[in-house]
């Protein structure tokens, strides 16, 4: 088996933690020692992160990351897409889609590499986007979860309220989508059990 991370880490962004350590002194009568201990400060949108669809209020649905249930989210099947568009500003269609997966997906799970090795956010924000009729597309298949390295356009068309309308969770700054296979892999994602819409999450997948 191969394993790829597809987490962006926290480093080199707009905004980063602020991480605050602070030292435990802890002793008995047979032991000491130091904890370490940290206060995290941070943004919801750090690393990759993973949008429930409560992450716009209008569609709110009442799901959060502490209800979930984290076996729902590991070893998930998952249809990988791939394009090569940093330098082709534009929207990616339904037709496009289709025809790069070969299709119509039945997994639970899409990813779309849409920049192929490509960061985003090493491009112009929101030049290569999905349109409304490839959102309509997912809404298609049993997607409950799509992972993307492009979403919104600049145009802000409601890409992300059409998906939460559909009940498709999204994760945003994947990395790494360049090193998967077309076609199917396993998919793992996970995120601590907060009671929040949108968190920092981690991404694992398999083939």
């Amino acid at each position: 088996m191969t394993y790829v991370d597809l987490t962006a880490d926290f480093c080199g962004r707009k905004t980063e933690p602020e991480i605050i350590q602070r030292f435990v002194p802890l002793k008995s009568d047979k032991t000491e020692y130091t904890g370490v201990v940290y206060n995290i400060s941070t943004s919801s949108m750090m690393g990759s992160y993973i949008d429930f669809p409560g992450h716009i209020k209008e569609t709110d649905d009442g799901v959060n990351a502490a209800n979930l249930d984290l076996a729902d989210f590991t070893n998930m099947s998952a249809t990988v897409i791939h394009f090569d568009r940093a330098n082709e500003p534009g929207g990616i269609t339904a037709e496009d889609l289709e025809k790069a997966c070969g299709g119509i997906p039945d997994t639970h799970a899409v990813i779309i590499n849409a920049l192929g090795s490509v960061r985003s956010f090493d491009i112009p924000t929101r030049s290569v986007y999905l349109t409304l009729d490839a959102v309509e597309w997912l809404k298609k298949t049993p997607c409950k979860l799509l992972v993307s390295d492009i979403y919104e356009s600049t145009a802000l068309e409601g890409v992300f309220l059409k998906l939460f309308e559909a009940g498709i969770s999204t994760v945003c700054e994947p990395a790494n989508l360049h090193k998967l296979p077309s076609g199917r892999v396993k998919l793992t994602v996970h995120f601590a059990k907060i009671p929040i819409t949108q968190l920092p999450c981690t991404l694992v997948a398999e083939f």
